[in-house]
Parts: C-alpha cells; sequence; structure tokens
C-alpha cells in the first residue's frame, strides 16, 4: 500500500514530468497541496524536500515552490545522510555515552546526526519532532517522553508511521505504538536488587520512584513484585512516587518523614543513579552514615557512581551498547532489513553503598 509520503511525492512529480507544470511555473502552496492529498503539512514538506534534493522543485523565499529544470545534469557528490536523534536529555548523566555509541555506529557508516532534547516534556518533544521532520532527516532514534503518560503527540508519530519513516525507541517505548525499541528489563531487575538487599538482612526497604516513565513504571514494579513474593514482609515495604521536575526538597521532605518512623527503613532504592548520589547527600546532612546506618541503592551504573563515597551499588544499563545497537538495527531499516526489538537484562554492580544489616 502506497503510504501517503509516496503518494504526494510521486503525484507531484508525475505532475512536472507530463508537462502540467512547465519549468519555471509556480507550484500549489503548501495549504493547497495539503487539501488536495488529504495529508498534514510534514508530509507535504517531506514530499517537496525530496523533489528539491531531486531538483525538480526550487523555492523562492516569501514566493512559493516552481518547477526547477529536471532535464539539465545536476549530478553532485552524494547528499550527507543524516539521522536525528531524540533524547530527554544530552549532556548529562548517562547520556552522552548513548550518544557516542549511536555517533561511532553511523559515521562509520557514513551517516551524520542531528541532536535533540525534551527536558523530558511533551512539548519541547513537539518541537523537536517537527524540526527533525522539517530536515528531511533518513530516520529516527527517540527516547520517549514521560512515557507512562497519555502522549498529545501522537499525530505526528502516526504521520512519521505512515510516511514510513525509519524509528525505532531507546530506553522505553509508547505502549500504544508499535515502532521497534532498544531497552532494558527493568522490571526483573528491580526485583533482583530488592531480593539483593532482603539477602543483605534488610526488611524495611523505601522504594523512590520517577512515574511519568515507564522505566521508573517498572522499576516501581519490580520492587512490589519482590515483596509479593515474601508475603510475610510485605507491610514493610514503602515507596515514593514522584515525576520529572518535582522539586527535590518536597521529595526530601517525603523522606524524612519514613526515617522519623519507628519502623524507619534501613535500605533505600532508588530510581536512579542520579536520584541516589543526592539521596545519600540528604542522609549525610542528616547525619546519617551510609551505609552503617542506612543502604542505599541505585540503577544504570553511572559512571560517577563508582567515584563517589561510598561507592554506589546498583544495577548495569548498557550505555554504550544501547546506543550502538540502537544504530545498527536503524542502518537495517534504513536498507529495508527486518529487524526484532532488543531488551537487556542487567545484572548487579555491588559496591560500598550497600551492607549486611548488623542484627
Amino acid at each position: 500500500m502506497e503510504n501517503k509520503y509516496q503518494k504526494v511525492k510521486d503525484g507531484l512529480k508525475e505532475d512536472i514530468i507530463s508537462g502540467k507544470y512547465q519549468v519555471n511555473e509556480k507550484l500549489p502552496t503548501e495549504s493547497e497541496l495539503m487539501k488536495q492529498y488529504s495529508v498534514s503539512r510534514y508530509t507535504v514538506r517531506r514530499a517537496v524536500g525530496d523533489l528539491e534534493s531531486d531538483h525538480f522543485i526550487y523555492r523562492i523565499q516569501g514566493g512559493g515552490m516552481f518547477v526547477q529544470d529536471w532535464h539539465k545534469d545536476w549530478s553532485t557528490p552524494a547528499d550527507t545522510k543524516l539521522i536525528g536523534v531524540i533524547t530527554t536529555h544530552i549532556a548529562d548523566y548517562i547520556f552522552p555515552n548513548i550518544i557516542s555509541g549511536i555517533d561511532q555506529v553511523l559515521s562509520q557508516a557514513g551517516y551524520s546526526i542531528l541532536l535533540s532534547n525534551t527536558h523530558n516534556n511533551h512539548d519541547k518533544e513537539r518541537k523537536s519532532l517537527i524540526s527533525m521532520l522539517d530536515s528531511k532527516v533518513a530516520g529516527l532514534i527517540i527516547e520517549p517522553t514521560q512515557s507512562a503518560l497519555p502522549n498529545p503527540n501522537q499525530d505526528l508519530y502516526q504521520e512519521i508511521k505512515d510516511d514510513e519513516l525509519p524509528t525505532l525507541f531507546i530506553n522505553a517505548h509508547y505502549p500504544s505504538l508499535d515502532f521497534p525499541y532498544v531497552d532494558t528489563n527493568d522490571l526483573t531487575a528491580e526485583q533482583e536488587m530488592v531480593d539483593y538487599l532482603f539477602g543483605l538482612g534488610h526488611q524495611s526497604i523505601l522504594g523512590i520512584f520517577q512515574v511519568d516513565d515507564i522505566q521508573g513504571v517498572d522499576r516501581m514494579n519490580g520492587f512490589v513484585r519482590a515483596y509479593q513474593q515474601r508475603p510475610e514482609l510485605s507491610y514493610m515495604s514503602n515507596i515514593i512516587m514522584y515525576q520529572s521536575g518535582e522539586e527535590s526538597g518536597k521529595l526530601f521532605e517525603r523522606i524524612a518523614n519514613y526515617l522519623k518512623q519507628t519502623d524507619a527503613p534501613t535500605a533505600i532504592a532508588c530510581y536512579n543513579d542520579q536520584l541516589a548520589i543526592e539521596v545519600i547527600d540528604f542522609l549525610k546532612s542528616q547525619n546519617l552514615r551510609v551505609p552503617e546506618d542506612i543502604s542505599v541503592v541505585g540503577f544504570d551504573n553511572y559512571k560517577m557512581g563508582e567515584y563517589f563515597t561510598p561507592s554506589l551499588t546498583t544495577l548495569n544499563h548498557e550505555k554504550e551498547r544501547m546506543g550502538a545497537d540502537a544504530a545498527n538495527l536503524l542502518i537495517k531499516m534504513l536498507n529495508h532489513e527486518s529487524i526484532q526489538p532488543i531488551t537487556y537484562q542487567t545484572s548487579i554492580v555491588e559496591r560500598n553503598s550497600a551492607i549486611q544489616l548488623k542484627k
């Protein structure tokens, strides 16, 4: 079945070649083409962009689109191949490693990357998607934004799907969209971490999870499942849920309230290493020693966690490998090869922030 983008591109090209529109003749506007083909502006722009690259169309700023002299030999060196990469963040935490893995593979294959970040905000995700579509990228690698919440950008993702633009997700994926993905089995991993803490003698554990992302929800469910397997301890479980952008001060107030209880937690399992490091700093400000008074564990194996005091016990995250695998899958998609999603099984990285509970 011919997709919408191809229908517009082929229709315009046929009209030009057949002589319906002569060289240097003005073409219909974007709005007129949208109405003619019953498609969105992004579909029209992508089709027109391809025809412009193929020298069937040229544009005049503020004047519209015109027929190029397509008979002429316009052969030039191959255009740079561009891949769009959208993540929630770029410069901090684990993202430079993921992006590096993507770039190494794509650059070797002759592609360049166009980076954008959303700060885990749907409005910024929309702007990033529109910018990528306007840039006529050959494919997209996307980290979903607030993936556990309803997404207002479904229309753009549907447009991407209708246009058959090669696209895959990393770290998580939207349940309502069937794009391929590369992610981690967060639920099983967190369950194993809580079991590890049980093995160290901890029974009252506080779990702190960001719940506007699928990763956080899955990690929280892993925490719950570990307690479900120990029904005699289930009443000792404690969970704090928060969303991205929430003030850290309020989060620390909630942690402080748990620490005042008579059956205060002896261990804290954090959504990720970034949070774990902040929590350890907070506990130190409360004159609590980590791990002597309370153990703390994270998730993601953030490089700085290895050098923090105490060094952070965590769960591994295949950062560079994830980026490289995502890039390799996208190249296969660009070559019209079939692919399968990848889900990593992770492992515990034992360091010094969690110890055997003294009886």
